[in-house]
């Protein structure tokens, strides 16, 4: 009955159908099964010569690969973060066997071996680059950066440093990462908290470094490749540092915008969904191969004169001179790409033209005579 069903309607999509069902009628030792077989087969067949065009779906493949690709690299990150999660999850269990000889401190040793992986990964694919190590103070330090889609940039610089300057960036990151089944033992072993004012400061005193985004995840779910900065009214790291009484390293990655990326057409659901719940849901996808260069600006010392108020604005200053000074705005990734082959330094631009990477500052709307008020893109209650 297949068989006759099969040289009915000749296709080429339809002869794969016809042998599968043929050998599942061959196989049926029952006519009931056979009957049911033969009947499936005649339906499915029917439904793909109607409404199935298979040169179509061929192309249809062809032409969306590529989107799903920029859309699977990002789970290449979330691979490595399990895969660092992993490390740190053996050497608990094996760190008698494994780290005698080695080390006396097995969470040591598991951070070195998860370093090695991220620097790995970070020169192979991005090139990464730091520049302006100099600038690091021997002491304790606040590390204030930019955050992009991912913060990609953080995970290769805590790995450099701690290889290669046996430096420990400690890192204050969203409660809703300690959340994630499985994360719990890499957060811990690389000392990233969900810090408060006076628990940050405490890390300080104890003479670590420590790294925070004052726009943090609103930053990477709603910014742009404008490069503008997205902190709103938020000055609790000025408040950790004049605390802390300690200098404040200002950080920016080159072209961390034009690795990953955020799908800018759902940002008006996904920024009410973010008000709602403080749930991250902004797509990701990215992860293209663009050179990555870690910009580290002068420390800026403790000032006991200054105010919350006036040391954030001097960082966002500072910040955004690195912005301007290294990143073309705005970003391009085709250019991204080819920085890795050859180094096209920015055009210097006139003083005169200020803060051309966007008119929107700490949330707040530059105008013509000097008056400030809320950026409108920020009138959503979200901090």
């Amino acid at each position: 009955m297949v068989e006759n069903q099969c040289k009915a309607r000749p296709v080429k999509a339809y002869y794969i159908m016809c042998d599968l069902l043929k050998k599942l009628d061959s196989e049926a030792t029952n006519d009931v099964v056979k009957l049911a077989t033969a009947v499936a087969g005649f339906y499915i067949g029917v439904f793909y010569l109607e409404y199935v065009d298979t040169e179509y779906s061929l192309w249809l493949t062809w032409f969306l690969t590529p989107v799903m690709v920029t859309f699977l690299l990002p789970a290449v990150i979330i691979v490595l973060i399990y895969a660092s999660s992993i490390i740190f999850h053996l050497y608990r269990l094996y760190r008698l066997r494994i780290v005698d000889g080695v080390h006396s401190d097995w969470r040591h040793a598991a951070r070195l071996a998860v370093c090695a992986l991220w620097d790995a990964h970070g020169w192979l694919w991005h090139g990464y680059d730091i520049r302006g190590f100099e600038n690091i103070p021997d002491g304790p330090f606040l590390l204030i950066y930019y955050h992009g889609a991912l913060p990609i940039d953080m995970y290769y610089f805590t790995a450099r440093m701690l290889l290669f300057k046996r430096r420990l960036i400690h890192t204050v990151a969203d409660r809703f990462l300690f959340k994630i089944p499985g994360w719990a033992a890499l957060l811990e072993g690389l000392c990233v908290i969900p810090g408060t004012v006076q628990t940050c400061a405490g890390v300080l005193r104890a003479g670590n470094p420590l790294a925070i985004s004052p726009g943090g995840v609103y930053e990477a779910q709603f910014g742009d490749h404008y490069y503008r900065l997205n902190w709103k009214s938020r000055i609790g790291f000025a408040k950790v540092a004049l605390e802390a009484k300690v200098p404040i390293v200002p950080m920016f990655t080159q072209n961390v915008r034009e690795a990953f990326r955020t799908v800018g057409w759902l940002r008006g659901i996904c920024l009410r969904i973010y008000a709602a719940t403080r749930v991250p849901l902004a797509p990701v996808y990215g992860g293209f191969p663009v050179k990555l260069v870690t910009h580290l600006g002068p420390a800026i010392p403790y000032d006991p004169a200054l105010t919350p108020e006036l040391l954030q604005k001097k960082v966002a200053d500072a910040i955004e001179n690195l912005v301007e000074e290294h990143q073309r705005v705005p970003g391009s990734i085709l250019l991204a790409l080819i920085e890795r082959i050859h180094e096209m330094p920015k055009k210097s631009t006139a003083k005169s033209i200020a803060h051309t990477n966007g008119s929107c500052q700490n949330g707040i709307k530059k105008t013509d005579d000097s008056l400030s008020e809320k950026c409108e893109s920020d009138k959503a209650k979200v901090s």
